[in-house]
């Protein structure tokens, strides 16, 4: 086992700690609001019909009992990139090697997740469809990013790197801006949309509450359900630079967990509520009736309840809720690949910060691979399903590591602990396993074979 004495404080000259609580709970919930909400819903409609609102409540209870455990964690090891270091602490180099690079993955590619996700939303306009569009529209690569989208994309990229070189304190403080909005556009949302349009009797349409019966609940939960609940760990992940994370994280973590899972149930009863009778009578393929719902899901809905002024703001989100949540997880992913460079199971060059406290080589080396993603996965669905499987093998690292570390650590105080941890540890483990049992039975192929091929 390695030492994990080291774990609560920062060398010389590293990492700033100047975050504070609502800092840490806002970079966590503006993890959670990002594209989830505005495809989400309607991804979860097409594959489990009504029954989708079970999706988000099993999804909630599965990564709840996961956030308990990164609660107590984050405020026991407040280290820069902790979901790549609390393995290292519990088992090793090995686990260590392996958890940080899973981890380190699936937040990579959130970034350019989050920038497709803007481009669909803001495509799905007709003027810029007509004159500046940027998905291709027929052929083999329909529904893929083009050349101009491909430009913009980029450019996003680089503007998300450029707020990041700031500094921790200049991003938390500019983020917590931001997650007042993207939280306060979904709750107007669902009350604007619930009382211009609700039917209760969509909930039996198309085939029943269940039309493609349980098996439709578990895929959802990886068609962007899962997708879009995670990011409750990303105020761990920014730990190293918690202005008291002893106090702060465990409550910033629950906090922003809380609140992210009653929100998306909601979004999603009113989603159903608020359909058009006739685009579902015949099944869940197309629920909005429409070629945009392909694009912008609300903004296509707010327009069919009459709410012309909603679809405006709800395009302005569409740029604003995904830009906010990729230049928080260009910040993870440099402050993982900052722990890894530590732990020297990455180039120790990105361990190293500028004068400010900034890791500038682990930004510039975050913002880069996640441009390249733009090559294989030009669409949204595409990288979530590969992102969904990895954040599941980062999350089920963590409950073997707090089980360890209660054995090896088990004097270090903790301002927090897991309830009834023989019984939480266990099954946030196994919700962990089954994201990626259900990955691999959704996906066309078997993902397992295609890692083992690789």
């Amino acid at each position: 086992m390695s030492n994990p004495a080291g774990a609560a404080v920062n060398g010389a000259g590293q990492l700033q700690r100047s975050v504070g609580f609502y800092g840490l709970m806002f970079v966590s919930l503006g993890s959670i609001i990002g594209s989830g909400w505005l495809l989400g819903a309607l991804n979860a409609a097409q594959v489990a019909g009504p029954a989708s609102v079970l999706s988000w409540i099993l999804a909630a209870g599965m990564l709840t009992l996961l956030a308990l455990v990164y609660a107590e964690l984050g405020a026991a090891y407040p280290v820069a990139g902790g979901g790549a270091r609390f393995p290292y602490y519990s088992h090793g180099p090995i686990a260590g090697f392996t958890a940080g690079w899973a981890s380190w993955l699936q937040a990579v590619f959130i970034a350019p997740i989050e920038v497709l996700a803007a481009i669909t939303y803001v495509n799905s306009v007709g003027w810029v469809n007509q004159h500046f569009n940027m998905i291709n529209k027929v052929g083999p690569s329909a529904g893929l990013l083009n050349g101009p989208g491909l430009v913009v994309a980029v450019i996003l990229m680089i503007v998300f790197t450029a707020i990041n070189l700031g500094g921790a304190k200049f991003l938390s403080d500019s983020n917590s801006i931001v997650v007042i909005w993207k939280t306060a556009v979904p709750v107007i949302a669902v009350g604007v949309v619930a009382y211009l349009k609700f039917i209760p009797a969509n909930f039996h349409a198309g085939g029943g509450f269940m039309p493609f019966g349980v098996h439709g609940v578990f895929a959802a939960l990886t068609g962007g359900v899962v997708f879009a609940l995670q990011g409750f760990e990303q105020a761990a992940q920014l730990a190293g630079e918690a202005r008291d994370p002893k106090k702060d994280l465990s409550r910033a973590i629950l906090t922003a967990m809380a609140i992210g899972a009653v929100l998306y149930a909601a979004l999603q009863f009113v989603m159903i509520g608020a359909l058009n009778p006739a685009d579902i009578a015949g099944g869940w393929k197309r629920p909005l009736g429409t070629d945009p719902s392909d694009y912008g899901a609300w903004y296509t809905l707010a327009l069919a309840v009459g709410s012309l002024w909603l679809a405006k703001i709800l395009l302005i989100d569409a740029v604003i809720s995904p830009a906010g949540t990729g230049v928080v997880y260009v910040a993870t992913s440099a402050r993982l690949s900052y722990a890894l460079g530590e732990e020297r199971e990455m180039p120790t060059a990105l361990a190293s910060t500028n004068k400010d406290g900034v890791p500038v080589v682990s930004i510039l080396v975050a913002a880069v691979v996640g441009s390249l993603a733009f090559g294989p996965f030009k669409s949204w669905n595409a990288l979530v399903s590969v992102v969904t499987a990895a954040t599941a093998i980062m999350y089920a690292f963590a409950p073997l590591s707090l089980a360890a570390l209660h054995r090896v650590d088990g004097r270090r105080p903790r301002s927090y602990r897991v309830p009834m941890p023989a019984i939480v540890l266990p099954t946030a483990f196994c919700c962990a396993n089954l994201i990626i049992y259900w990955a691999d039975s959704r996906q066309r192929g078997s993902w397992r074979a295609r890692c083992s091929s690789a």
